[in-house]
């Protein structure tokens, strides 16, 4: 088993960048697209505020650190329900419904991408990132 390290620490964003690039290539078109920052407060070290996004519009996943200009969407969430989410992605609709995560912007893009049906391929670099996370 791979080594972890603590979710959004800049070891893991290096070994889930690692992962995803083996899975570049492979992921199946289709995917919705979507751009989307994201605002992680309370998070445990560094500044404890981390700015990210998330970009499909490209055809392929992009996550990367910093926000992008021309979002269609906007989210504000803590650490623990960012790991929560990001480790079962289908709780995604109970923390918004509970108010933990804000949103601003695109509703209709967001449920997109919470929405789709999980690829083999995708599912399997997300298992393999989740290994890698404590």
């Amino acid at each position: 088993m791979a080594e972890s390290h603590p979710f959004l620490s800049d070891e893991w964003i290096a070994a889930a960048r690692a992962i995803r690039e083996e899975f570049k290539d492979q992921v199946p078109a289709g995917e919705p697209s979507v751009k989307l920052n994201q605002v992680i407060t309370d998070v445990p070290f560094g500044e404890g505020t981390l700015h990210a996004h998330l970009d499909t519009s490209g055809g392929e996943l992009e996550m990367e650190t910093g926000h992008l200009d021309d979002a269609d969407v906007a989210i504000t969430l803590d650490y623990e329900t960012a790991k929560a989410v990001f480790l079962d992605p289908q709780s995604a609709i109970q923390h918004f419904m509970a108010g933990k995560i804000k949103v601003q912007g695109d509703m209709t893009k967001l449920l997109t991408v919470v929405q789709a049906p999980p690829e083999s391929l995708a599912g399997e670099a997300q298992r393999r990132i989740a290994e890698i996370t404590a």
